[in-house]
This record gives C-alpha cells, structure tokens and sequence, in this order.
C-alpha cells in the first residue's frame, strides 16, 4: 500500500474532483454529472465526464479516466508518489513518514538534480577555453550573452567523460546518470561515458523550472546534427515543448510554433517571448493538446523548405484538432526566421512583427499552397483546381467557413456558387457517409472487443465477459454485497482474466473494510485503472437491484461450465455429446 487509507480518504476528500479538474477544464452539468471537452485529446463534442458520486472521470472519447489523482497525475505528468504531495500541499495537508514506498519519486528527484547540476557544468563549460568553440558559433548567430544566459545554454566538450566525472564527484551514481540519459553504458559493463560530447546545449525546462533534458548541436561533421535526451522517468520528446515555461508567462494567448531552438531563441531575443518548438520530432497531438492550455490561437511558423511545408501540413489538423485557431507565417525569400531577422539587422524585430500580423489562417494558406500546382490560364487546370478546392473545403466543419470560403472562390473565378455549393454538399455527404461507416466499424470492435489490447479475452467470451463486467460494477456501487457474492461465485469461474484480476482485488479490499476505490490509481497501472473506470461509467446509468445481480451471477456460472476451445479438440464424440447434454439439462 502506498499511503494509509484514511491519509488518501482525507486527501481525495479536501481536494474535490470537480473543483479540480474545472481549474483545467470548463464544465457544464448533464443530468447527475458534468461534461466538458476532454484535456487529453482534441475534440469539439464533449465526451469528457465526472461522476460525482464516484467522485471519478471518464472520457468516451480517448479512454482516460481514473479519480482526483489520476488526474493530476496525467495533467501534470507527475508520478503517483509527486501528485499525492501535490494535492496534499495543496489541501495544507502534512505528508506520512516512512509509510509509503518512493523509489521512483526519489528517482525521478535525483534525475531533476543531475540535469540541473549537468546544466551548470555545460553553461560553466561554454565559457571555458574548452567551449571557446562553442561560444563562437553562438555569437557567430547573434546570441548576446544576456540570450545565452536567459536560455541557460551550454557547451558539451570533446571528453568522454568530463561531465559523468563531475557529477559523479556530487554524489550521483552510474544508475541515475543512465537513467537520465546523461551517460550511456559501456559494452563492456564497466562504467560509463557521456552520451553529449562537441554539441552546443540547449537545456529544456518544464513549467515547473525543471531541467527536464537536453538538445545538442554538433560542432563537426557528425551525424546526427542535433541530438536530444531520450525518453525518460521525467522526459517525454513528445509531451514537451522548448521554452514553453517562458512562453506561458507572456499573458498572451498567441504561441509562435517555431521549427527548432535556435529559431526560437532567436524570435524571443527580438522581443518575441512566445515561441516554441518541438523536440526533435514532428508535431504530436499531446503537444497540441498543451499548446490548447496556455493559447488560443498558434502561428506557425516553420521554415520555407520542402521539409517545413510538409510539416506544416501535418501540424494544421492537429492544431485545429486541439481547438486552437491556426495562423501560417510565411517568411520571404525561403529564409528561416532566424535568419530573417539578422538579415534585417536592427530593424529585424520590427521585420518579423509586419509579417506576423500580414500571415493568414490555416484555409487560405492550404488554398494558396494547392492554388500554386496549376496554371489557372488554362480552363482544364482551373476545373482540376476547382475540383481540388470543393475537395479541401468540404472538410472544412464549419458551415459558416465553408460559405464563406465558397463565396470567395465563387467570386473569384466567376463561378455560379450554387453548382459549387453542389459539389461541396455532394463531397460532404460522401465524407460524412464514410466517416459514419468508420464510426460504426469502431463501435462494433470495440463492443466485440477487437482492438482491446488490455481486455483481451472479451472477444473470446463476450457473453461471461458482460456480465462479470456488470458484477464488478455492482460490487462496487455495493460493497456490502461482497459475502453474498462470494458465497455463490469464485474467482476461477470467471471467464475473463482481467475481471478476475478486478474481482479478486475488489474483494480483497472489501473483506479487509476498505473503500474498494480508494487506492486504485496506485494499486494498478493506467490502462487497468482507465478499464475498471470505463466499466463504471457504462453501468452508471443501469438500474443495480439484487434479481439483476443473480442473473450475472447466473450467466457466469452457466459460461464456467462450458467447454473451452482446447478442451472440446481434446474430447471423443460420446464425451461431446454428452457435455452438450448436460448443459441442455441445466437450462431447463
């Protein structure tokens, strides 16, 4: 047990899961409940409830659920262990002594020590005759040492172990310098070497003012250019954002998606405190879903090449995914915007605001990107690029966007808009056709269970998979009918080894005069806790009476006398046949 019951009890009690998750989500009561749009994944309709009477959530949507401390761990990607202490400092709550195990807190805390004393030492380095080199390049791109020492940025020099030394000489070990990605194991078992050597660093800070991890830029030849931490106990690539923690304190509600560090660090020297970038990897939706919490408009602006127009294109619908409004900058003459701005010298702040407010949305950006693929001189290509044009703004789902932009294109090339509107209406209703044939084919798997990677015996045995389902929800809502249970139904006569798994800790903690929910989110992982809430929100709309209860009981006694697969390849005809008999007999 990871904290007493009655510390966690007080705990979930002083820190109401509705008042929590509103400081994070805007809510509105349905019946019993309250909804919103989900802080884990892009959605226009809410599907994001709480249960106040389980005092827990659930989104229909991407399948997260869990209680006030769940929450908070996934919000603020804290381990179960940090976001206790988040909720009890929050409550004014003291913590237990020596009554919980932190082996990973405690990890996860000499991580965050390690990067921050490893961050000094490249800082320290880049100012040495050693990071000379260093310090060049980043002067050579018009850094002024305020920028470098705003943005904490380093040297790694060419040693192979100058910083695992260092560190090592503060007391942390092998392990956590590992597990930190700041060094890498040797072959040969004995010891370790510094997985940063020759880069300029780029420390990357949470919004907590943690240094998470690093980016390094390569001074030589040598591939890869830049090289970033890999995943660790406090670094997800595709959960953070570069200089997030400075953009969120702006008060603006605007972010500048920027396409790397150093174009970053650039726009916010010339007065642009609102950039971000992504960590070595192309825009994910968890990013975007971040961005949604601090801005309500992004600007993207990534560089002109090939590669950035095809980032571009990706990173649009997982912005407007998110619910944020999207703006395209597109910087003159293909340069990047950091070296836009150094090109325009001391004029270059002002440069790169004129081309902010002068960038367009989303729309007109993709409808000027498929306008430059044809010669619209000729009446072949003007009807292909028509054609193009109904296809993109049909996937537009605003009607409201889609009028306005039709209007436009209508106008422009003297188009009748009715047979426009036409061809758009006729691609909307295939669109929708098809995106209701997709919505259907995920219900029916996900009722019959074929995409469940954690609840795999449901498509095997649905029918004793419902109803244990259905027990397990009771056993909840009614934790005093556990005896009663358990004196008609075992454990082994459950069909469904994840149910059985739910069964025999519910039952454990009810037997003991424990609350069956209280410890979840540190007695099972994630996705075990997302599952045995989803089961609860499904039956909390069902009527739970005792003849209902009899009848699960019923069907799963009635399945756990059925023959399984193995066993009847196994059986003669006679042993079959009478199996078949007297499972005929029982029914009547």
């Amino acid at each position: 047990m990871a904290f007493p019951e009655g510390f966690i009890r007080e705990l979930k009690q002083r820190n109401d899961i509705t008042d929590i998750i509103s400081s994070y989500v805007t809510l509105r009561r349905r019946g019993r409940n309250l909804v919103g749009l989900c802080p884990f994944h892009g959605e226009k309709t809410p599907s994001f409830n709480i249960y106040t009477e389980t005092e827990s959530f659930y989104c229909f949507g991407c399948g997260a659920a869990g209680d006030v401390i769940s929450f908070i761990m996934r919000i603020e990607n804290l381990d179960y262990v940090e976001a206790v202490k988040y909720l009890a400092q929050r409550a004014g709550m003291s913590m237990p002594e020596d009554s919980y195990d932190d082996t990973m807190s405690r990890l996860r805390k000499r991580i965050y020590e390690a990067n921050r004393e490893a961050a000094r030492f490249y800082y320290r380095s880049l100012y040495s005759r050693e990071g000379s080199e260093g310090l060049d390049y980043l002067h050579g791109r018009a850094l002024s040492d305020a920028t470098i020492r705003h943005f904490g940025l380093g040297y790694a020099d060419e040693s192979w172990d100058s910083l695992c030394g260092h560190l090592k000489e503060k007391g942390f070990s092998n392990n956590e310098l590992v597990s930190a990605n700041l060094a890498v194991g040797r072959k040969d078992g004995k010891g370790v070497y510094d997985r940063f050597r020759s880069r300029v660093m780029f420390p990357i800070i949470d919004l907590r003012g943690n240094v998470i991890a690093f980016g390094g830029r390569i001074m030589t030849d040598e591939k890869p250019k830049y090289l970033n931490t890999s995943d660790t106990p406090v670094f997800k690539k595709s959960e953070n954002l570069f200089s997030l923690n400075n953009a969120k304190n702006t008060g603006e509600r605007t972010l500048i998606l920027c396409e790397g560090y150093m174009d970053v660090i650039a726009v916010n020297q010339a007065g642009f405190q609102n950039a971000v970038a992504t960590l070595g990897t192309a825009l994910t939706g968890e990013q975007a879903m971040l961005m949604k919490r601090y801005a309500d408009e992004v600007i993207i602006c990534y560089d002109a090449d090939e590669a950035g127009q095809k980032a571009t294109a990706r990173a649009i619908p997982l912005l407007r995914g998110a619910g944020l409004n999207v703006r395209v900058l597109t910087v003159p003459n293909g340069k990047d915007p950091d070296e836009f701005i150094k090109s325009k010298g001391a004029d270059g702040a002002a440069a790169f605001r004129a081309i902010i407010e002068k960038s367009g949305n989303d729309v007109d950006y993709r409808l000027q990107k498929l306008r430059s693929g044809y010669d619209l001189s000729i009446p072949d290509s003007k009807v292909r690029f028509l054609e193009e044009a109904a296809k993109f703004i049909a996937t537009l789902s605003s009607p409201i966007e889609r009028d306005v932009y039709m209007s436009r294109i209508c106008g422009e090339f003297s188009v009748d808009k009715n047979a426009f509107a036409g061809q758009v209406d006729r691609l909307l209703s295939r669109r929708r056709f098809e995106d209701s044939k997709k919505e259907f084919r995920r219900i029916r798997d996900d009722l019959s269970g074929a995409n469940d990677k954690i609840n795999t015996d449901r498509r095997a045995k649905p029918r004793s998979s419902s109803a244990e389902e259905a027990l397990i929800a009771y056993l909840i809502s009614n934790p005093d009918s556990s005896k009663y249970i358990s004196e008609r139904l075992s454990a082994e006569q459950f069909g469904n080894s994840l149910m059985k798994r739910y069964y025999l800790y519910l039952q454990e903690r009810v037997s003991n005069g424990l609350d069956p929910l209280n410890n979840v989110s540190a007695d099972l992982t994630r996705d075990e806790t997302n599952r045995l809430y989803r089961i609860i929100a499904d039956h909390s709309s069902v009527r739970m009476t005792r003849e209902a209860l009899d009848e699960y009981i019923e069907v799963i006694t009635e399945e756990s006398q059925k023959p399984d697969k193995a066993e009847i390849s196994r059986m003669t005809a006679d042993e079959l046949r009478q199996s078949l008999e007297r499972m005929k007999e029982k029914k009547q």
